[in-house]
């Protein structure tokens, strides 16, 4: 039995997107393949090979982001707990100074830039299961960063 992909909404639309837009990148590339395949030719040429290489790599990412929503479950991306849990809106103090933002995802949804923590990275990892005061302790490559749970929603 297969485990589920916790995704937010905003998640799965976004993935869904991802996939739609794949999906016509792949039909295209076979358009172009078809059109560059000649059938009188006894080889193919550079471009025909450049060409299935690349719908080779969409079909692959198709097929993750097809077997990523079909076991999705879609979670509200409000905790219902008092502690950390994929979904919840983390703000931290790091190491007593700066106070940080971050939403709990799973790997699917990571994105850093957009303050998006994967649930397997070491920080969400830390991060996981604690509640509102409690400090946790990650090694970084600057060293060990002490961080205080601020507020969880």
């Amino acid at each position: 039995m297969s485990q589920k992909n916790l995704l937010t909404q905003e998640g799965y639309n976004s993935l869904t997107e991802q996939l739609n837009e794949l999906k016509k990148k792949q039909e295209h590339l076979i358009t172009q393949i078809e059109d560059v395949a000649q059938p009188d030719e006894s080889g193919e040429d550079g471009l025909a090979t450049q060409l299935k290489e690349e719908l080779e790599v969409v079909n692959d990412k198709i097929d993750g982001l097809e077997i990523a929503l079909e076991d999705a479950t879609i979670i509200s991306g409000e905790c219902k707990r008092n502690q950390v849990e994929v979904g919840c809106t983390v703000k931290i103090k790091i190491s007593g100074n700066s106070t940080k933002e971050f939403s709990i995802v799973t790997h699917l949804e990571a994105d850093p830039n957009a303050n998006k923590i994967s649930d397997k990275s070491p920080l969400g990892v830390a991060l996981l299961g604690k509640k509102i005061n409690d400090k946790v302790e990650v090694s970084a490559p600057a060293g060990k960063i002490i961080y205080k749970i601020v507020s969880i929603g």
